[in-house]
């Protein structure tokens, strides 16, 4: 099995994660050879990481999103990774796949507008905002974790040295660390984790109330995945007979696939809420066959 199977066939949890990973690869072997070839490193870094100055922002905006899937060292993705991974297989329990994709997106877009605000709003930022850029997935774990402790507060986690918590306290402390490093080292960070942290909670509690605000972000994914895909024939058949063949438009194509992944986000939805049983003969007989064609 090739890496491209590994990635297609894997959840979007693993997704996500292997997309940091080839990231940080990527770039570290990209930077070794400009360090031999005694180029600056900082041509690539500076373009993709998120700037705190406007006028900076304003010629890189792709940063916002290219950001969040950056890390600084080993034990930077190392930890975030880890904790993406443990968080969001805690989220998918209550959400969908494609709804933790679009929340770990949206995390790191709220953790980016509070870093960038709060540099340009606190005096105390004034000097700093000039030449400082932000880095890393943790905004957007952060959104993943507080939005995992408001849909499922009393979850136990076990920590090393203090044993079982809910993980409500687990996120709370995160949040509380973050609100107290504002004025610290890694001030950007913390900005970054208090808008991912608002994000997040503010997602779980828009969801359990039976909005989803995923719906824009999980169309734009969409799109740009179904620009690499080929687009399927049709056969048409009369008298039994194929007479001809016709190519789906894509409008036609991403409009039959986008009805029926809503249909099965819904029965999954509705078997995390409610259990398998509730399911009816016909919602049970479309998750089968779509199962199998998958």
């Amino acid at each position: 099995m090739n890496i491209k199977e590994i990635f297609l066939r894997g959840t979007s949890l693993m997704r996500l994660i292997y997309i940091n990973v080839g990231m940080f690869a990527l770039i570290k072997v990209i930077t070794l050879f400009l360090i031999l070839f005694k180029i600056n490193t900082a041509l690539i870094t500076t373009y993709l990481e998120l700037p705190s100055n406007l006028t900076t922002l304003i010629y890189q905006p792709w940063s916002v999103v290219t950001y969040m899937f950056l890390h600084a060292d080993v034990m930077h993705i190392f930890f975030n990774m880890i904790s993406l991974y443990w968080f969001g297989r805690i989220a998918l329990e209550r959400i969908s796949q494609k709804q933790l994709v679009a929340l770990y997106i949206l995390g790191g877009l709220a953790g980016a507008a509070m870093y960038v605000l709060s540099y340009n709003l606190f005096p105390y930022f004034s000097v700093a905002v000039q030449n400082s850029y932000l880095l890393g997935a943790s905004g957007a774990v952060v959104a993943i974790c507080v939005a995992a402790a408001t849909l499922q507060p009393n979850y136990p986690i076990r920590l090393m040295f203090i044993g079982e918590v809910k993980l409500i306290w687990v996120a709370t402390g995160m949040v509380a660390i973050s609100i107290f490093g504002i004025t610290g080292n890694n001030a950007g960070g913390e900005f970054a984790h208090i808008g991912g942290a608002i994000l997040g909670y503010f997602y779980a509690k828009a969801w359990m109330k039976g909005k989803d605000y995923s719906r824009i972000v999980t169309s734009v994914i969409d799109w740009f995945t179904n620009i690499f895909k080929r687009t399927p024939k049709i056969k048409v058949k009369q008298g039994g007979k194929q007479t001809a063949s016709r190519v789906k438009t894509d409008a036609e194509y991403n409009r039959e696939k986008r009805a029926n992944e809503a249909a099965i986000d819904a029965i999954l939805d509705k078997i995390k809420q409610r259990g398998y049983e509730s399911l009816t003969a016909d919602e049970k007989r479309e998750l089968f066959d779509r199962s199998k064609k998958n």
